[in-house]
């Protein structure tokens, strides 16, 4: 039997590929268009490597689970990040605020320079980093790192969860869009007329 059958699907009686590479009329370019008007909210994950503080803007993050409370989000295989992500048990989600938007360029540039600042951040009890003046954050245990494609998917289990008093930090989050960053207008406002 060839590679291609293979890795071949059966549905309704025709072969799909699995593998993306081989998919009919999808090239990298156009997926990624497709996906860059899909706003996602932004999030910084922190966590301790044993050597150091580690941390990476990520935008993939979801919730999977009331119960019991579980969330993911991707990280590339090629990500700075992965190797201490693999060893690490616990970590922390920031949910940012637009108010933090110099955080969110702060950890997607060079690994070296995201925990420069001291003043920005500081540690929880149990040992993670965890980012000063976040509206929502939460500490997780990494339950499965399941490889899929060129990202790993990473599931944890939420075991802390912090949440601002403060109304105006908790209602603008911060959200990426076609390479930008925005915050949301709700529907209806002063602001568009309706």
């Amino acid at each position: 039997m060839s590679d291609r059958a293979e890795n071949a699907e059966t549905v309704d009686g025709s072969d799909l590929p699995r593998d993306p590479e081989l998919a009919p009329g999808i090239c990298a370019e156009d997926y990624r268009a497709a996906l860059r008007r899909h706003p996602a909210g932004v999030t910084i994950v922190t966590l301790d490597s044993g050597s150091g503080p580690v941390g990476f803007t990520a935008s993939s993050f979801s919730s999977v689970s009331l119960d019991p409370p579980l969330v993911s989000f991707n990280i590339a295989n090629t990500s700075s990040s992965i190797e201490a992500l693999h060893s690490a048990d616990s970590l922390v989600i920031h949910l940012l605020g637009e108010h933090q938007q110099h955080l969110a360029q702060r950890f997607s540039r060079s690994a070296d320079q995201r925990f420069t600042d001291e003043s920005l951040w500081a540690r929880l009890d149990t040992g993670e980093p965890v980012l000063h003046g976040t509206p929502s954050w939460l500490r997780v245990i990494v339950d499965q790192l399941i490889p899929v494609g060129d990202h790993t998917l990473v599931i944890g289990l939420v075991t802390r969860v912090h949440a601002e008093a403060d109304d105006d930090s908790a209602s603008a989050p911060l959200l990426y869009h076609e390479g930008r960053y925005y915050r949301p207008t709700p529907l209806g406002s002063a602001n568009n007329g309706n």
